[in-house]
């Protein structure tokens, strides 16, 4: 019988998994929280020091598992993988984390219900939650991937420094793959309602236009950000982990939120057979809609350089699985 409250597996114990796990502790969105590796001396580990901060957090229960755990999971997050290395790209990563997950996906399927979501964190996250999706035979949206949600925040991070404003009221996208091709969406930037050149008619900070100051060094800042950390500290993990509960609590609680996620396109835009990141009603059946949204001519293309790609991505990694 289905436990009441929300079951969440994490199906790798990495730095990222753990990370997230330790989020969703503190979130209290899980009433069972399972993980899942493959180094089961690790996996244990981080499970015991995660359940010591129980008394100091909404009550939950909190063990090491296997795949078997996954059946009647509200949702099922997949961290396992490689992690990028210094130097390295994360288009360099799909052949080796695609073998992964056609190893992993099937075991997970193999115990998940037609309720579960899977929610793909480990990168190339694009072509991976393609990957998912068909080995899954979910329906399109239970299977979808954390896409653009950091690298949206990064932006409305850096735009709220050089503003001043909060950046809750600062709304905007980035677009396209999870990876170097990406695309912010300055013409859709918002603050407080205003666009770009209207808050800066009423700021008038700073000479010229929001856009013509920020558009190119943003743009660089957040493509380059992962690659900036990795040479810093060997690998991001907190501000995904952050992203990945921002996403289960739009799914486990039904929110409808938009989230720029990576999902399933088939049609959309002219782009078929791949998943990339776009403005997405998110909620209880994971990436639930996706929203047409007016991009200017320059950001089109740019979107479409980017599924393709995605696509060669998908190409490479699909004779391996």
């Amino acid at each position: 019988m289905r436990k009441q409250g929300n079951k969440i597996v994490v199906v790798g114990a990495g730095q990222v998994g753990a990370t997230t796990a330790y989020t969703l502790l503190l979130s209290g969105l899980a009433s069972e929280l399972v993980l899942i590796d493959i180094d089961e001396k690790k996996v244990r580990g981080e499970v015991l020091d995660l359940a010591h901060g129980i008394p100091l957090c909404p009550p939950a229960d909190i063990r090491a598992g296997k795949y078997e755990d996954c059946a009647h999971a509200d949702l099922v997050i997949l961290a396992a993988g490689a992690n990028q290395k210094p130097g390295e790209t994360r288009m360099d990563l799909t052949k080796k984390n695609a073998k992964v997950f056609a190893s992993i996906v099937p075991q997970v399927m193999r115990y998940a219900d037609e309720n579960t979501v899977l929610l793909v964190v480990t990168n190339p996250v694009d072509t991976l939650t393609y990957l998912t999706w068909k080995l899954s035979g979910l329906p399109k949206g239970r299977a979808l991937g954390s896409g653009t949600v950091l690298d949206t925040s990064r932006l409305r991070y850096l735009l709220s420094l050089h503003t001043g404003v909060d950046a809750r009221n600062i709304h905007t996208y980035v677009l396209g793959e999870h990876g170097d091709t990406e695309l912010p969406a300055f013409s859709l930037t918002s603050i407080a309602g205003m666009s770009m050149d209207e808050y800066c008619a009423c700021c008038r900070e700073c000479e010229g236009s929001l856009y013509q100051t920020v558009a190119g060094e943003f743009d660089e800042r957040v493509r380059r950000a992962a690659y900036a950390i990795i040479e810093g500290k060997g690998a991001t993990y907190y501000a995904v982990a952050l992203a990945v509960r921002r996403i289960c609590e739009a799914i486990l609680r039904d929110e409808k939120s938009i989230l720029t996620v990576s999902s399933p396109l088939e049609g959309e835009y002219g782009l078929r057979e791949l998943c990339l990141s776009l403005p997405c009603v998110v909620g209880g059946g994971g990436a639930e809609q996706l929203l047409p949204i007016r991009l200017n001519a320059e950001e089109t293309e740019q979107l479409r350089a980017s599924a393709e790609a995605i696509r060669l991505s998908i190409a490479e990694a699909m004779p391996d699985v």
